[in-house]
């Protein structure tokens, strides 16, 4: 297979790297395990390069072509509206056998290119990356994502939760899952073995945004704290950087909470090493479309505690992944339970360890190239 390209993909998206975040980090590691599969992919963004590169200029990274067709705008924010013509004439020129929109709540770059795309009669794969909550009524006023639909593009969302509201708008189209990827191999510990701890060691990684509820993480961990035997002791390392960190640095000194810490914004590594340390996973977003960091500590055998409702659970299942609860407080008492019952966590951490997740990225691109088929692409 090597050397044989299967099919030409065009990803459009509002942002990638450089910029940090969650779509970017996926847009970006998908284009290169496409290109690895023998697949030949191109990406068009809003987001300026490294080196500041915008107005159309093609880089080309980890063996990707990249158009950054960013313009000057206030905060550098990913936006370009005049974008279409260029991208229409680039498409046309490319060959491309499929696009592939890439979307959150706000993505006016790539909901853009989406007619594009078929107006030049390309097959067009949209993958929702967001929860559409409050702007529910604004996506069915403008009724875009069902005349895409009618119109044979292949939508699909990162979670199963995500999916349905995504449906939701789009009058009962259908919409596929394709979760989001991680590899595996990388997450996961060589050995089931670790050093002895003398505290319970919690772990949570996020952008301290307020919609992944930083602060309610906190209140969480000190709810679980009150309720737990105090002849345990307990750890906690909340990972990231955002907005909230001010306010929570005020809200950790304000309550005593020493045993808490905040190193900011870790590499792969750093956090894998936390994960493979840890005893559990706390995730406290209402509105996670999917939660690659909670994937990656349930790869690496850390129990995680969720929220229900989420698109974590799609990998969590309640009592033998980690615990799924209904509210905050019964959050806290998951994080206190788990705490407290160490034969608990190493039945939880034993299964995981020995049933790895199947969002690998070799599945997740077999996946990925099964929505560009039924798009209408050639099948590879």
């Amino acid at each position: 297979m090597a050397g044989w390209t299967l099919v030409k993909v065009a990803l459009l998206s509002d942002c990638y790297p450089p910029r940090l975040g969650g779509i970017e980090s996926q847009v970006r590691d998908l284009a290169h395990h496409l290109a690895a599969a023998g697949h030949e992919v191109e990406v068009f963004t809003a987001t300026t390069g490294p080196h500041g590169e915008r107005g159309g200029v093609m880089t080309v990274e980890g063996g990707v072509r990249v158009h950054r067709l960013a313009i000057r705008v206030p905060f550098g924010a990913p936006v370009n509206p005049f974008a279409p013509p260029e991208v229409r004439r680039r498409l046309r020129a490319g060959r491309f056998d499929v696009a592939h929109a890439h979307l959150g709540v706000v993505s006016p770059f790539a909901t853009d290119l989406v007619p594009v795309a078929i107006d030049l009669g390309l097959p067009v794969a949209a993958t929702f990356h967001c929860v559409i909550d409050r702007s529910a009524p604004a996506f069915r006023l403008v009724g875009h994502i069902g005349r895409w639909a009618g119109r044979g593009v292949a939508l699909g969302a990162v979670s199963s939760m995500a999916a349905a509201r995504v449906a939701a708008v789009a009058g009962g189209a259908r919409v596929d899952v394709v979760g989001n990827g991680i590899d595996v191999a990388r997450w996961r510990p060589a050995g089931s073995s670790r050093p002895a701890r003398e505290a319970v060691h919690v772990v949570s990684a996020m952008r301290l945004a307020s919609r992944k509820r930083p602060v309610g993480a906190l209140r969480v961990l000190r709810a679980a704290r009150a309720v737990l035997d105090p002849n345990i002791a307990m750890t906690a390392t909340i990972l990231g950087e955002g907005p909230q960190r001010s306010r929570m640095e005020r809200h950790l000194s304000h309550h005593g909470m020493d045993w808490v810490s905040l190193p900011g914004r870790v590499d792969r590594d750093t956090l894998r090493d936390l994960h493979r340390d840890a005893d559990i996973y706390l995730n406290a977003a209402r509105l996670e479309a999917f939660g690659v960091a909670a994937l990656e500590a349930r790869t690496a055998g850390v129990p995680v505690v969720a929220l229900r409702g989420t698109g974590v659970e799609d990998f969590v299942t309640d009592g033998v992944d980690g615990l799924l609860a209904d509210s905050d407080v019964m959050l806290a008492g998951a994080v206190a339970h788990l705490a407290g019952d160490a034969p608990l966590r190493e039945r939880m951490r034993a299964h995981l360890l020995a049933t790895p997740p199947e969002q690998d990225w070799a599945g997740v691109v077999r996946a990925t190239v099964a929505q560009y088929v039924r798009a209408g692409a050639p099948p590879p």
